[in-house]
């Protein structure tokens, strides 16, 4: 069972900020990246610092429709953003995961326990 793909414009003034944002990850993103998301782990492809409207989505699976957040400490102060962020992606069929800072950099198991079942029904 798949979705169907979205096609989003988004704002030019990102594609610098995503490229920035993808020369220079937390150590957070490094590790989703590298651990839990490349294609051989998933079977998908996804993207890093993908732009979708005036938003930068951490990861993006387009043939999923989903987004994989991660909120650091400094990430904390937007979450007012992070809901109007949501909510639109939500309207157009985006569907979110978060993971905070620490869950990635210390929690393997809870990271695999969400994302992988998650994954799994939607093969």
């Amino acid at each position: 069972m798949h979705s169907q793909r979205l096609c989003v414009r988004y704002w030019e003034d990102l594609t610098f900020m995503a490229k920035q944002n993808r020369r220079n990850p937390t150590e957070a993103e490094k590790i989703m990246w590298k651990d839990y998301l490349s294609r051989d782990k998933t079977g998908f492809r996804f993207l890093r610092q993908k732009p979708i409207y005036r938003f930068i989505l951490d990861f993006y699976c387009s043939k999923l429709n989903l987004a994989i957040e991660i909120d650091g400490g400094s990430h904390n102060r937007k979450q007012d953003n992070d809901f109007e962020r949501d909510k639109f992606l939500y309207q157009i069929g985006i569907t979110i995961l978060r993971f905070t800072n620490e869950q990635v950099l210390n929690g393997p198991n809870y990271i695999e326990s969400i994302l992988h079942p998650f994954l799994s029904k939607r093969r």
